[in-house]
């Protein structure tokens, strides 16, 4: 993959207007591939849970140019893990690699630890993601397990790891 010029990317919040991108996002394969999305996805499905948010979760965009380029989910747990979230993050096909992840990554950390008193956060991915291995590393994320048959990939079961980052260890 050939790296493009340094582009500004800007972080912001979710929008609705934002679905056309979203559901742009969703149609990459390598995004199919390295998350627990599926194939053929409708536009509508995209677009209803985009307006439709729901309440536990928190929803940052990666902008370049305009565009929507990625996103990145905070996924609130209640009770007695209130302290805790998991992310779930995607990077359109042609704007991996590029430093989005990173950014949009660098983002939630922020929110999650300085804004939303969340000392913990959690995250999975398959074991053969690589560049996605090395950007959580980077942040501080460390594997916790191994998930075994995690999930239906391409016609085969598919391992993933559990990490995870600890505010007082960061």
């Amino acid at each position: 993959m050939t790296k493009r010029a340094h582009r500004p990317v800007i972080i912001r919040g979710q929008e609705a207007e934002d679905w056309e991108d979203v559901a742009a996002i969703f149609e990459g394969e390598r995004v199919v591939a390295g998350t627990l999305q599926l194939p053929y996805q409708s536009r509508d499905a995209i677009r209803d849970r985009i307006e439709n948010p729901r309440p536990d979760i928190r929803v940052l965009v990666a902008v370049v140019e305009g565009r929507v380029v990625g996103t990145l989910g905070l996924h609130f747990s209640r009770g007695r893990q209130a302290h805790m979230a998991h992310l779930g993050m995607m990077v359109h096909d042609s704007y991996q690699g590029q430093g989005i992840g990173a950014a949009l990554l660098e983002a939630a950390v922020t929110l999650a630890e300085r804004w939303l008193a969340i000392t913990r956060l959690e995250l999975t991915v398959y074991t053969d993601n690589e560049p996605a291995l090395a950007l959580y590393r980077k942040f501080g994320f460390e594997i916790e397990g191994t998930l075994r048959d995690y999930a239906f990939r391409d016609g085969r079961y598919v391992d993933a790891y559990l990490m995870a980052r600890l505010r007082d260890k960061a």
